[in-house]
């Protein structure tokens, strides 16, 4: 890895490789899988995570996999894929993937990144979340990478002007909202009920309730 690891995180990260050598068994090579493990070690910089490299660079570098094999056509959507792309990714993408997940019932899969991705997320971001029944525990801010807006059907950039790439056959939008960052709670929430509104739209096209 160009990042120098401690033995131990080392040790951890080549665990986490095996079981996805495992999982993609047949899709991937274990040399490709080895370079996006530590491409993507690179990409989320080890040194701002310490203790939590080994899982940041094992769900970083899986879902980009995936992502990959949606893309190049070696595994089929089940679901109509959404990528959400702001600046840093700690706030107005994250909250975003966080509302698709909770209006669509799991029915619409999602993704976000950032052209210039934050350490965290935003803690008024998360605090607003929560009050509508969204734990944002788990997330964390990723670089935007080639693979994941090839296998989205959708790619909804929110300030990040041209950082995303342009593939024929996809629908592009640009959501003008204001960003989070140094705002308070109650600003969050407004950005957060604004993005809703979207959001249900969103949700009620690509996945229509039955008559």
């Amino acid at each position: 890895m160009s990042q120098a690891l401690d033995p131990i995180t080392h040790r951890h990260v080549q665990k986490l490789t095996d079981g996805l050598v495992d999982e993609f068994v047949g899709v991937f090579s274990r040399q490709t899988i080895e370079r996006y493990v530590t491409e993507s070690t690179d990409l989320l910089g080890a040194a701002r995570f310490n203790d939590f490299v080994p899982v940041l660079s094992y769900r970083f570098a899986r879902e980009r996999l995936k992502a990959l094999a949606q893309a190049e056509g070696i595994v089929a959507k089940e679901q109509p894929e959404v990528l959400f792309v702001c600046v840093h990714n700690a706030g107005r993408s994250q909250m975003a993937a966080g509302l698709v997940r909770l209006r669509s019932n799991g029915r619409i899969h999602v993704r976000s990144a950032g052209s210039a991705p934050d350490d965290t997320i935003n803690p008024a971001v998360a605090e607003a979340m929560e009050e509508i029944g969204v734990d944002m525990d788990e997330e964390f801010p990723k670089p935007l990478t080639d693979e994941v807006v090839r296998a989205a059907d959708v790619v909804i950039t929110m300030g990040c002007g041209d950082a995303c790439p342009i593939y024929p056959g996809k629908r592009y939008e640009d959501w003008a909202l204001d960003d989070p960052a140094g705002q308070d709670l109650e600003t969050v929430r407004r950005i957060r009920d604004e993005l809703d509104e979207r959001i249900q739209t969103l949700v009620a096209e690509l996945v229509p309730s039955p008559a």
